[in-house]
């Protein structure tokens, strides 16, 4: 028989399969969509469809807890810009996603420098292995930074800061709402943005129409209210620690459906930056978490 935390451990290893979809149906959709345009779209239709399902929680919401998801949604909405950009420019989707992924060890570092908060010895320890991980991909084919890099570079501190900001500010507001509100305001921004800089100048072909409507559908919708799920079913630290499969997942789906290989250089990398991520989040693989960390993983919800 199937126990409630087993249910809700397989529930988030598909929302992390379903996020690595995501990479793949939006490397598609730029092929012929705008990128700034595309995220725009996507999130926009999300944020409406999360928040339709959810519009009692919306409703409801006092205009303090507006002005926090607001603001932290512009926080987002930053950072999926970076991300899409370092997208548009990436010729490996496997490599972007680990660098992509270091904005989880970069949120005590967030808290430390903006929050006062003190970061545990196993932080530096990360920052430390990450650093050495992104120094192997900057050397591989000759020391380089290429914009894709930097984008996600970029897009992991937003994420960083956005996770901060909610475990501060949104404790109190409904995670369903939270999410489309935040869902909304991305893609607000982002087709503000898209119609200052880009040009729609042709119209999207049925192939584009179904890589944009796969990622609204699957890859956020449907991940999204798949992962509150699951985190209202079990302990934020089996969450947490699943959720760091996205980058591992996304390196094969690019490999299955792009064909990329990575070198070896790439691989210890990644590799690297894959166990920064498991030193950050040692005390829950020890099952001991902080009762601080608990509450602060619990707040993340989106």
């Amino acid at each position: 028989m199937i126990t409630r935390n087993l249910q809700a451990d397989l529930l988030m290893v598909l929302v992390t399969l379903l996020a690595a979809m995501g990479w793949v149906f939006s490397h598609e959709a730029l092929q012929t969509l705008p990128p700034m345009g595309f995220i725009g779209v996507r999130f926009l239709l999300a944020g409406l469809l999360v928040s339709a399902a959810g519009w009692q929680q919306v409703r409801g919401l006092a205009p303090s807890a507006w002005r926090r998801a607001v603001a932290t949604g512009a926080v987002m909405g930053v950072a999926m810009l970076c991300w899409i950009l370092g997208l548009f420019h990436a010729t490996h989707l496997g490599v972007g996603a680990f660098i992509t992924s270091l904005g989880v060890v970069l949120v005590p570092v967030v808290g430390w420098l903006f929050f006062r908060l003190t970061p545990t010895a196993s932080t530096w320890v990360a920052v430390l292995v990450a650093s050495l991980g992104m120094g192997c991909l900057s050397l591989q084919g000759g020391f380089h930074f290429t914009p894709s890099d930097a984008f996600f570079v970029a897009s992991a501190v937003m994420l960083a800061v956005h996770f901060n900001l909610n475990s501060r500010y949104v404790v109190s507001i409904p995670p369903v709402a939270l999410t489309g509100i935040q869902l909304s305001v991305v893609g607000l921004i982002a087709l503000v943005v898209s119609s200052l800089l880009e040009s729609w100048r042709f119209a999207p072909g049925w192939d584009a129409i179904g890589w944009l409507m796969a990622s609204v559908l699957i890859a956020t919708s449907l991940r999204f209210f798949l992962q509150i799920k699951a985190q209202g079913m079990a302990s934020a630290s089996h969450a947490a620690i699943i959720l760091t499969l996205e980058p591992v997942w996304t390196a094969i789906v690019g490999m299955i459906w792009l064909g990329e290989r990575m070198g070896t250089l790439q691989v210890v990398g990644c590799s690297l930056i894959f166990l920064a991520l498991l030193i950050n989040r040692w005390r829950w693989l020890l099952q001991r978490p902080k009762p601080a960390a608990e509450r602060a993983a619990q707040s993340s919800r989106v």
